[in-house]
């Protein structure tokens, strides 16, 4: 899929995307999805693709991977990583300003 084949844009609420839009926000074909879902680096890990549906949070998640699989040619389970500490940090900077306490860049 080509990057200018890549719909733009952010949910606004939480109506679940199917398979196949994920793969198209993200400009993917669908089997890439398909591989992080079953290797449980997206979504749920469910083995049933017939009821799969996806939130902002899994599209968030998904484009991060991708960005980072296509720009460090990085392996998917690295990509999740790092994904997964970049929402973290996120986490803690959102906990800090709950706090009232400053946050770094």
């Amino acid at each position: 899929m080509k990057e200018s084949d890549t719909a733009r844009g952010v949910l606004i609420d939480e109506t679940a995307l199917t398979l196949d839009e994920l793969a198209r926000a993200c400009a993917v074909e669908r089997q890439w999805v398909v591989e992080r879902v079953e290797s449980g680096l997206l979504a749920d890990g469910s083995r049933y693709v017939a009821s799969w549906r996806f939130t902002s949070y899994d599209l968030t998640r998904a484009r991060r991977m991708r960005q980072l699989e296509r720009i460090f040619d990085a392996e998917p389970e690295l990509a999740a990583l790092v994904a997964d500490l970049l929402e973290d940090n996120e986490h803690l900077k959102e906990r800090l300003r709950a706090a009232g306490l400053p946050v770094g860049s």
